[in-house]
């Protein structure tokens, strides 16, 4: 199939306006296949340069197609387009016929029976270029069209689309439902949306808007339960942005529709949001997964405006849509919702994931530069879908906003919206509207920021003042070229370890001020408090030691993640030994009283600490080292009065045990004394440990499959059954991942977790050089979704060895590897060789 490019994309949007979709779906015909009929109107320019274009599809047969009722020849498809020749001036009207495949890689239109109750469900996902897995179009963003869909379903389904649905009639032999949705205002087709089923709805009005949320039946009792605070999450949300931008939501309806085996978090379809049905918590979750839903729902509403409303040009400015969800939606959470330190979260979990992407090879700008063609075609867009596209882009507006100030800023993308709405634009569209509306060089700064790749490292340098009163000196080393503007705080240490904040600097970076301060110098000095940029940030000496021994006695928990995250950086640049960490994390975990902050830690500290950073012959204590701090947690939260901390220890140490023994007596006792009870996610984890450690089998498996007949129970099992220590149970599992092609996205990402361990280091030391040849021909079969799994969760990890370096390099000169999966492979292999250098003997 052939990748569109940039250059076809801007020769096509010369010669073509395109007015109208009317898409007709049969869900009616069978399990497999779908039948999908299209009428395309759209209108060729009067000096186009060109009168031949193609449209693009990726049917199953494609069984017809008349361009302005002339019939055209079904063999002339040519991979995924259909030549249209011979075009003249005017209007003209496509109608292409097809019979389409289901998915069961969340790509196109994915399929999906709920093995708790045998109902079916179907979902687009139409992103990028899986739109042309369910019907034919103009593929590209900026041919913006109006949408409608009539779709033909089940009797008892309800069909959900980008606009208002209606049930209009029924088919008479059967009673299938015969669906009409409203027309859209004009979209790009990768936002178009339906999906189908029967679904479990809450309905409301708001603002005189009717909005719905939408799961599979079998979560009902789930959805129900978190009904209220879904929808007033949505509606404080919609509100805010009302107060912050000056143009209206642009469309008829907002639904939020749960749904299965989704790939990514959520998806901003207008009108129709899904979001993967995790989201519907089965089981006791903390406070910070519920801000991290709430983030998501912030998130994607705000992709209404940034990215629906207005909409990139090309995929090079995907971060217009991407950076700007994420920064509004953290930040629309701080001002409007009960989730005050959405910041701190921010930094510890979502500001490492920019980091590291930025360090590897594979590092890009945050808006790559149109005129170097680094975004060529469609297949290069997919990769930059990352840290740097969500976490550095919203960092760098954050840091943008606090340089310019939030009024100009909002000014700014206000007269963005009215310039640009229901069409599309560029970074320089976006920064000439800033431009109007401040004094700052938002040219320059958009070309240093947003042009360029890296993360900056800031260095203090103290001294001791050697004339005039008693007092410090403070000068900032800049590796780097940004600027930055940051708070610098001071801190003293009082006798009971306790740290007591003092005035705080403000500086503007780069300079060679050496700033001159009365007073002795601080115990700990840290730039960048209040985390408002970019950049990576060193400790001096004298602050090194300090944090190792008062961090859980700084006062603000962002200050702490900050501290935290440069302890990090320093570790992955072999320049704080991982044990030194470990030695912090055990002495100020237990103190800490931030969850993020504690997930964070611990995520970093058993991840890559414990199971890559150091050799296996200190992996045990290192795990142990994780369990005492986990036990220490729960001793001090033994009232419940934290009970998100609680389930957090707990988490960890199933997940760090080394010993099957407490385990065991929790799966007896249904629960921790002092909490929490084991609910159905507990139940997998702890099976899932034991599995490893030998100490249950396919007994346990199937009495708890049994118990939990659930998609999530079906994933526990897959997990579990890969976990176990047997050679059967590998083969069996290799088997499913690598050549049982009928594995759905989320059973083979279940598979690939169970199977590498590395406890099993040995027994699955043979697979290690299969991996390589056997992922490259899973992705060509399976394509992008797959691949890009088969490179981040079926990748063999804990195989920290030059031979496993060696070899994947020589994977990467493979000339059919699938790009996605390249991708993944590359920065999987940095992340491998940064485990090797830091490694502690």
């Amino acid at each position: 199939m052939s990748a569109l490019t940039r250059t076809e994309a801007q020769l096509r949007a010369q010669a073509l306006d395109v007015h109208h979709y009317a898409v007709a779906l049969d869900l009616t015909v069978g399990d497999d296949t779908f039948d999908s009929t299209v009428v395309i109107r759209f209108d060729v320019h009067a000096d186009a340069d060109a009168t031949d274009t193609f449209v693009e599809l990726k049917p199953d047969e494609l069984r017809s197609a008349e361009l302005d009722g002339r019939p055209l020849d079904p063999t002339g498809l040519d991979g995924n387009r259909l030549p249209l020749t011979g075009l003249t001036e005017g209007p003209h009207e496509l109608r292409v016929d097809t019979r389409m495949r289901y998915s069961r890689t969340g790509e196109g239109l994915h399929r999906f029976t709920d093995p708790a109750d045998g109902e079916t469900y179907v979902y687009s996902q139409m992103f990028m270029e899986d739109v042309q897995r369910v019907f034919a179009a103009f593929d590209q963003p900026d041919l913006k069209a109006v949408f409608e869909f009539t779709v033909t379903a089940p009797a008892h389904w309800t069909v959900l689309a980008n606009g208002i649905t209606e049930l209009t009639g029924r088919r008479e032999d059967d009673g299938a439902g015969i669906w009409k949705s409203a027309p859209t205002p004009v979209i790009s087709t990768y936002l178009a949306a339906v999906a189908a089923g029967p679904w479990h709805s809450i309905h409301t009005q708001h603002a005189g808007l009717p909005f719905g949320i939408h799961c599979r039946r079998s979560l009902a009792p789930h959805l129900d339960a978190d009904a209220d605070e879904i929808l007033s999450l949505t509606t404080a949300c919609y509100d805010r942005y009302h107060e912050k931008f000056s143009e209206p939501y642009p469309f008829d309806s907002y639904d939020q529709a749960f749904v299965p085996e989704f790939n990514a978090g959520a998806m901003e379809n207008p009108g129709l949001v899904t979001f993967r049905d995790e989201y519907v918590f089965r089981s006791a979750v903390t406070d910070t997964e519920r801000q991290r839903r709430a983030m998501v729902i912030a998130h994607e509403m705000a992709h209404m405006w940034f990215g629906d409303l207005v909409t990139l040009r090309w995929w090079d400015d995907i971060w217009l849509n991407e950076s700007f969800a994420e920064y509004m939606g953290y930040q629309t959470l701080t001002e409007a919702t009960r989730f005050t330190g959405t910041w701190t979260e921010f930094g510890m979990e979502r500001k490492p994931w920019g980091y590291d992407a930025d360090q590897r090879p594979s590092t890009h700008p945050v808006a790559p530069d149109a005129d170097a063609d680094a975004v060529p075609d469609t297949a290069s867009a997919l990769l930059n879908f990352d840290g740097i596209s969500y976490a550095k882009g919203a960092s760098a507006l954050r840091q943008l906003v606090s340089w310019i100030g939030e009024k100009d800023f909002l000014a700014g993308i206000n007269t963005h919206f009215t310039r640009h709405k229901f069409a599309n634009a560029s970074l320089a569209d976006f920064v000439d509207s800033l431009a109007a509306h401040t004094d700052r060089d938002v040219h320059a700064w958009a070309d240093i920021w947003l042009r360029t790749t890296g993360a900056d490292t800031l260095t203090p340098r103290i001294q001791d003042s050697t004339d005039g009163p008693a007092g410090w000196t403070l000068t900032v080393d800049h590796a780097g070229t940004r600027p930055h503007h940051i708070v610098v705080g001071a801190y003293d240490r009082h006798p009971d370890d306790t740290l007591e904040a003092r005035e705080p600097l403000t500086l503007d970076l780069p300079t060679d001020e050496v700033v001159s301060v009365s007073g002795p110098r601080p115990a700990l000095l840290l730039l960048n408090d209040g985390d408002l940029t970019y950049a990576k940030v060193r400790l001096d000496d004298t602050s090194v030691a300090t944090a190792l021994s008062s961090l859980s006695r700084i006062p603000d928990p962002l200050t702490r993640a900050v501290v935290w995250n440069s302890l990090r950086d320093m570790v992955r640049d072999g320049e704080l030994a991982p044990s030194t960490y470990l030695s912090a994390v055990e002495a100020h975990l237990p103190d800490e009283t931030d969850l993020a902050v504690v997930q964070g830690v611990l995520a970093f500290a058993r991840e890559h600490i414990a199971l890559r950073y150091v050799t296996p012959e200190r992996r045990t204590a290192a795990l142990t080292t994780l369990t005492g701090t986990t036990r220490a947690l729960l001793r001090r939260t033994e009232d419940g009065s934290d009970p998100g901390m609680r389930l957090t220890a707990v988490r960890v140490f199933v997940d760090s045990a080394t010993q099957p023994d407490t385990l065991l007596g929790w799966l007896a006792e249904g629960g921790v004394a002092g909490g929490p009870e084991l609910d159905p996610e507990l139940r997998w984890r702890i099976l899932a440990r034991l599995c490893v450690l030998g100490a249950a089998g396919e007994a346990e498996i199937d009495a708890a499959l049994a118990a939990d007949p659930s998609a999530t129970g079906e994933e526990g099992a897959a997990r579990c059954r890969a976990a176990l220590p047997t050679a059967e149970a590998k083969a069996a599992a290799w088997q499913r991942m690598f050549h049982d092609d009928t594995l759905s996205n989320y059973l083979f990402k279940a598979v690939a977790q169970g199977f590498w361990q590395p406890e099993q280091a040995e027994l699955v030391r043979d697979y290690v050089p299969r991996y390589y040849p056997d992922a490259v021909a899973l992705a060509a079969r399976r394509g992008p979704a797959i691949g890009q799994a088969a490179g981040h969760w079926a990748f063999p990890g804990y195989a920290i060895e030059e031979d496993t370096l060696t070899a994947g390099r020589a994977c990467l000169e493979h000339p059919d590897i699938q790009p996605s999966l390249r991708r993944k492979l590359v920065d999987q292999l940095d992340d491998l060789s940064r485990a090797l250098h830091t490694r502690t003997p």
